[in-house]
């Protein structure tokens, strides 16, 4: 069997692709289904293009990719299944149109709420051209979907009787733990830009925890930012995904504040899920698929106001048998539910016609 992915972005470029189908491929592969990538950006330079504002470099990069689609789909029938996450291009879904009338079987997968209208400001004007009815148009017009959690999956199925669930999930191969080689305890986040608002919300709360454990506790911040606070030890360190285990391992506690809107209701829960393959014991917004992955006080904490956060992060930091205890539960929950091992064969059925 052939099968063809519609992506964004080359291999290993996009933490989405990589924690949705790209850790999957060898398995695919050695069942027999051959896997061939169509990424609409090819080059770190057309990345860099893509997310900046440069109006007119943009719609440069952004005609490469519309000849790269069209020669994908117009080639498309050589394939048996054709693999899209989110879409199969930036606007409109005459693609996924023209790709429905080939005889060829539609996978359609997306793991965030991406129906709504959530704006990347460096995007400017092409934010307008944003159809709002595209994913229900591209979910009625698959044979199959898949998402990621279960408030996905309710708006997918009223498009698609045939949506099933498979989480984001975790390669424990890549995820070893290394101890913290500093005396003081790390308290930390990983993200990226459009997320930072989301670590913002909680930083009333590290100003407390702040004051009162002093040297005994510092802030770390993994992603594609730089941040700062005033009063606050903030480590800053670029992601990168050969070292993003190793600066993960050294966050003694990890935190996952959302703020609850129908946008982070459709979050998928990963930085969670990585801080909890790694022993790391986790405080989560008791948002969307958070409160099925953390029961309170076992596996990892749910906090849903400043004084709730203050409260389970100061229980961390004074106590490293519960620190050690939770964090082994939830790498436990993460091997049964949220593991590659544990899904790898959902996915070999979702090519499977």
């Amino acid at each position: 069997m052939k099968a063809l992915f519609l992506i964004l972005h080359r291999k290993d470029r996009s933490p989405g692709q990589r924690y949705r189908h790209e850790q999957y491929v060898s398995h695919l592969e050695a069942n027999g289904i051959q896997c061939s990538f169509s990424p609409l950006l090819v080059s770190e330079k057309e990345d860099q293009i893509f997310y900046s504002k440069a109006v007119f470099l943009k719609i440069l990069i952004g005609l490469k990719a519309l000849m790269r689609r069209y020669i994908s789909i117009k080639n498309a029938n050589k394939f048996d299944a054709v693999y899209i996450y989110r879409d199969a291009f930036f606007f409109g879904t005459f693609f996924e149109k023209w790709l429905r009338k080939k005889n060829v079987n539609i996978i359609y997968d997306f793991d965030d709420a991406i129906w709504l209208d959530d704006e990347n400001p460096n995007q400017g004007i092409f934010n307008r051209l944003k159809n709002p009815n595209k994913v229900a148009i591209i979910c009625s017009i698959a044979d199959r979907v898949i998402v990621g959690n279960q408030y996905l999956r309710n708006f997918a199925k009223a498009y698609n009787e045939e949506t099933s669930i498979i989480p984001s999930t975790i390669d424990f191969q890549k995820y070893v733990k290394n101890s913290n080689p500093h005396d003081s305890i790390c308290i930390g986040w990983t993200g990226s830009f459009s997320t930072l608002k989301h670590f913002e919300t909680v930083i009333p709360a590290l100003e407390v925890i702040n004051q009162k454990f002093e040297n005994k506790v510092y802030f770390k911040i993994i992603g594609d930012l730089k941040f700062s606070h005033p009063s606050m030890n903030v480590k800053c360190v670029r992601w990168q995904s050969e070292t993003e285990a190793h600066d993960l391992s050294e966050i003694d506690i990890g935190l996952m504040p959302l703020p609850d809107n129908e946008w982070t209701r459709g979050k998928c829960a990963m930085k969670g899920l990585q801080y909890m393959a790694l022993e790391i014991p986790t405080i989560m917004s008791p948002v969307g698929v958070n409160s099925d992955i953390i029961n309170d006080g076992e596996n990892g904490f749910l906090a849903g106001t400043i004084e709730e956060w203050v409260e389970k992060i100061s229980l961390l930091v004074e106590d490293k048998e519960l620190r050690n205890k939770v964090g082994k539960a939830g790498k436990l929950t993460v091997v049964k539910e949220y593991s590659v091992e544990a899904n790898k064969d959902k996915w070999l059925r979702a090519f499977q016609f």
